[in-house]
């Protein structure tokens, strides 16, 4: 497993944490506890808040904007949170902390908290495919077949149906997931197009498969569905399914 060095141990305040660059713009939040570092997503979960400008007692993390909080030790949602953070291996040598690099569906929000055994059947599973700029990976229309998690690269979403379509937004984030209706028996076909912008690299996972390994974890299986609900919910409010 490779790894990063993030920081040094002396630029964490004892009990209190930093925002830090691991390369590639991939930004994290660093906090000690003790004798121990921790590392996590740099920003909120819920709102993208950053979440070095929140609250921290070297036990739990608040986010300032709607008092979010975490167990740092775990990154366990506590309280008034509906979704642990994303969480990164660190190993602490001469003084350095270095970042061990993660697998991409431990970096999925829709993922967090899943069993190393159920994570480990889900990587089974998974097809690594690269694309090049401009390959359609599904139309409106076409089966709903396999969900797919963004390892690089940018994929663009439109939506709609005929002649009515319109833009969805972007994929961005290392770990997003999309194509998320071929876990719903009742969404036949697409109802979104989606366009890798550049080349990508996408992890392809059946749908029909993935339901499987999460119907072997009933407790990992609900948490992703209910995370599902709530991610569908957020982008027909605001910029349309994916």
């Amino acid at each position: 497993m490779t790894r990063t060095p993030i920081c040094l141990t002396s630029d964490i305040p004892s009990n209190g944490m930093k925002e830090c660059e691991a390369g590639g713009g991939l930004k994290l939040l660093i906090a000690n506890s003790g004798d121990d570092y921790f590392a996590y997503q740099a920003v909120c979960p819920h709102q993208d808040v950053p979440l070095c400008e929140g609250l921290y007692d070297g036990s739990v993390l608040t986010c300032h904007q709607h008092l979010w909080q975490w167990d740092i030790r775990t990154g366990a949602a506590i309280g008034l949170a509906e979704a642990p953070l994303g969480f990164y291996e660190v190993k602490v040598e001469d003084g350095k902390v270095y970042v061990l690099a993660p697998s991409v569906l431990k970096l999925a929000a829709l993922f967090a908290g899943l069993s190393e055994a159920t994570l480990a059947e889900l990587e089974r599973i998974a097809v690594r495919e690269t694309v090049t700029a401009g390959v359609a990976l599904y139309r409106i229309g076409d089966p709903t077949e396999d969900i797919y998690v963004l390892v690089s690269g940018r994929v663009n979403f439109v939506i709609g149906r005929e002649e009515r379509t319109t833009a969805a937004g972007f994929a961005l984030k290392k770990g997003e997931v999309f194509g998320w209706n071929a876990l719903l028996d009742q969404y036949p076909h697409r109802i979104a197009a989606a366009t890798c912008l550049e080349e990508s690299t996408l992890l392809r996972i059946n749908g029909r498969q993935m339901i499987r390994v999460l119907e072997a974890d009933p407790a990992g299986g609900f948490l992703v569905m209910r995370r599902l609900s709530s991610q569908i919910n957020r982008y027909l409010v605001t910029s349309g399914a994916k």
